[in-house]
């Protein structure tokens, strides 16, 4: 396939009305390779030789040198430059040159693990080293073979939950393999961050923690999507300092990026075709030309509703070529999908972002995004999951009706100009820290030292945890209370909250697993759930069990929950004046309700009906920017004869659904709150804040730059073609006031004063 010919199909055909926003060919670009300034060991060449590597992309070889060199180097590389290389030749060198040495490799999946464990088996053996020293040690590492590799595994493949449940609180049985750890590898680090790199931060230094016990001092290797700040991030990911590489010097084919804005249907309400719909047509289309084709969306129910529509619109021999793809099946589902998909069996594949990594499918020739991702390196990581064989590919990115989404679309040169994002995380984090705290003393006693540097760190933890009584000092140690046992098993790395199981209610069995920070919107009595195509009915929540009964019902709908918040200030930390406005950073507590759900028709979104919800509130503190509104722009609202209550509940739908665009995060990552009359102040404020106890820093770095995020959320509003306001600009899925009030104009008339955009008449342009 030709991705020109494809696209000229596309706008040749009778339905086409100008959804082709733009097309960005990227042209084809050859390798540019470099010699290493060390010696591989003789084993190794050959065997890179037998393989048919025959030379090294340059930032290959100045990677390796850096880390033989005995550098912490971080990869900051797009998809399909090679990264595995990087760190899987210096391992294998170090481990050659010393038979006591053993390297530990970390990936966020298990699958992207059982992948890199087949090349590296296939690159490493029989010499520098057998398959029996190249082991996974995961949840489905089964318990007879365990002790077998801690006892002879020189690569051990893992993740950070199997690090902190399985390796860290039985160090004593690891002490072999940690006392000869050379390398400590994390493969797309740029996945760590927001809860889970804080957690890993978190789990990392615990680590360290063991290899000073043990005598050893590894040598870090981070690999990354491209992001804006990738050494810092990964010095505050191991707390180490890093050499960074800058990869792109292998070869890619010509890719021809497409962003496709579906079809007004109420060009005054601002209302689009499904993007589900449309990406699940550009499969169908596809997979029926013979090319293979990954679609990526944005949430599990997504992905399941995509591969239903496909299904249904495809031959049922086609059909029975495609499958859907994400965490939360079964180990044995997800490992049948991948390995049908990757000898091509399956034609075409509905993930989530579970398969936006490095994990081996074989040659695609087609990627679809449903929906942007949320960030430029997600994007530019799931385009790059196709071309990777050097021939022409073609990206689809469909757009969805939110503000980031419409954005890119009338904005195409912010997206192709690819300004990355700084990925955030918080280590210090009380809510994250405190029980890795726990888990470090039961590891290994806290020394004096170690308990003033947590209290420099984040006063208070230790004071807190000795208050509670879970710590206990003796002899100038602090010691886990007696009680605690194993408290690595209490904390959940993946989440801010423990998880909820989803049991079919006619067998008796699990389907899946789901964070707990989502349960009380996607698993509340009556919502629509989808697992593997099949639509479940949710008949029951028990809270307290952290369980939903779900039984099997063909329906036409889906649901979507609509939650209340509330918020207080605790404490200001720093406040600044811009353009006429007060902005303030600082400490508050959120309470949320989820007191109702939507039902809307699958295909046409046409609404159903709401049903009330009987649910307890979640309180919890966090960080938080918030700004008043000067009071020229009270007066400009008033004069405009709009609704100030409207202006700014759409401000603050408008200003979250662009704060992604710097900060590398997901809608549901960020809260918000507008009121009119400020209960402590008595003036109109809208909060923003991050939506996780503690906080990620998303808050922070919302606060510093707050003119700029003003100035394009002005320009979003200000340029959408509805007429009172849409999905596309100020209307929000998750509002617990059915998006009202909103009124655009009034978001205009602040926003623009905010911005500073005002004419000399002083009406907002």
């Amino acid at each position: 396939m030709l991705p020109s010919a494809f696209l000229h199909h596309l706008i040749s055909s009778p339905d086409y009305q100008g959804e082709l926003v733009h097309v960005e060919r990227i042209p084809a670009s050859e390798p540019v390779y470099a010699s290493l300034g060390h010696d591989l060991a003789p084993a190794l060449s050959r065997r890179l030789r037998a393989v048919g590597i025959r030379q090294l992309y340059r930032h290959q070889a100045r990677a390796i040198d850096l880390l033989l060199d005995g550098a912490n180097v971080v990869v900051n590389a797009p998809s399909a430059s090679g990264k595995s290389l990087c760190y899987q030749l210096a391992t294998l060198h170090a481990l050659e040159k010393d038979r006591n040495a053993t390297s530990l490799y970390l990936f966020p999946t298990k699958a992207l693990a059982q992948d890199q464990l087949r090349s590296l088996r296939s690159l490493a053996c029989p010499r520098p080293l057998p398959a029996s020293a190249i082991e996974t040690f995961d949840g489905d590492t089964i318990v007879e073979s365990r002790s077998a590799i801690r006892k002879r595994a020189r690569i051990v493949l893992t993740n950070p939950d199997m690090l902190h449940l399985g390796i860290l609180p039985n160090h004593s049985l690891w002490s072999r393999y940690l006392r000869g750890l050379k390398y400590v590898v994390l493969d797309e680090s740029h996945v760590y961050r927001g809860i889970l790199g804080s957690h890993v931060a978190n789990i990392i230094r615990r680590l360290r923690r063991m290899c000073l016990l043990y005598g050893s001092a590894p040598t870090f290797i981070c690999c990354s999507a491209t992001i804006a700040n990738a050494p810092e991030h990964a010095t505050r990911l191991c707390g180490v300092g890093f050499e960074i590489v800058e990869g792109g010097d292998g070869p890619h084919g010509e890719k021809h990026f497409a962003l496709w804005n579906p079809a007004l249907t109420d060009p005054a309400r601002g209302l689009r075709r499904s993007h589900n719909s449309e990406a699940s047509s550009f499969l169908c289309t596809l997979v029926s030309r013979g090319v293979r084709t990954l679609v990526f969306a944005r949430t599990r129910r997504l992905a399941e509703l995509i591969y239903v529509y496909a299904r249904q619109r495809l031959s049922a021999e086609l059909a029975a070529r495609i499958r859907p793809y994400r965490a939360g099946y079964l180990a044995q589902d997800r490992r049948e999908i991948e390995q049908r998909f990757s000898v091509g069996e399956l034609d075409g594949l509905v993930s989530t972002s579970a398969m936006e990594l490095g994990v081996d499918v074989g040659d695609l020739d087609a990627t679809v995004l449903a929906g942007y991702p949320g960030n430029m390196a997600s994007a530019w990581q799931q385009a790059g999951r196709s071309g990777r064989g050097g021939t022409p590919s073609l990206s689809i990115l469909v757009a969805q009706d939110n503000p980031l989404d419409q954005y890119l679309m009338r904005n195409p040169s912010f997206f192709f100009a690819r300004r990355y994002e700084q990925a955030l995380i918080n280590p210090a984090n009380p809510h994250v820290l405190e029980p890795h705290v726990l888990c470090a003393a039961w590891e290994k006693p806290l020394a004096l030292q170690e308990v003033q540097a947590i209290d420099q760190m984040a006063p208070g933890v230790i004071e807190r945890l000795l208050t509670r009584g879970v710590l206990r000092e003796r002899r100038g140690r602090l010691y886990p209370d007696i009680s605690l046992k194993y408290p690595a098993q209490q904390v959940n790395i993946r989440s801010a909250g423990s998880s909820y199981r989803v049991i079919d209610v006619s067998r008796g069995t699990l389907l899946e697993t789901v964070d707990g920070a989502v349960a009380m919107s996607q698993l509340h009595p009556g919502a629509v759930y989808l697992h593997q195509g099949d639509t479940y009915l949710v008949r029951e929540l028990d809270i307290q069990g952290r369980t939903a009964w779900a039984e099997a019902r063909d329906v036409d709908y889906y649901t979507v929950a609509r939650e209340l918040s509330d918020i207080r200030v605790m404490s200001v930390d720093s406040e600044k004046r811009c353009s006429h406005a007060t902005v303030r950073l600082g400490s508050v507590r959120v309470t949320t309700h989820v007191v109702a759900f939507r039902k809307r028709r699958q295909y046409t979104e046409e609404s159903l009906g709401e049903e009330p919800l009987d649910l307890p509130e979640t309180t919890f503190d966090t960080k938080a920017f918030w700004f008043d509104v000067p009071g020229g722009a009270i007066e400009r609202v008033a004069a405009n004869g709009v609704g100030l209550d409207g202006g700014l509940h759409a401000c603050e739908h408008a200003t979250i659904g662009v704060l992604p665009l710097y900060a590398l995060c997901d809608r549901s990552d960020i809260g918000g709150v507008s009121t009119p009359h400020d209960f402590s102040t008595g003036v109109p404020h809208v909060y923003v804040y991050d939506a996780y106890p503690g906080g990620i820093g998303i808050a922070d770095m919302g606060y510093s730059m707050i003119e700029q995020l003003w100035r394009a959320t002005l320009s979003l509003v200000r340029d959408c073609p509805c007429s009172d306001g849409c999905p596309s600009c100020i209307q929000s899925p998750k509002c617990g006031n059915n998006n009202e009030p909103l009124d655009k104009q009034g978001a205009i008339a602040i926003l623009g004063s905010l911005a500073g955009d005002v004419d000399r008449s002083g009406d907002s342009k």
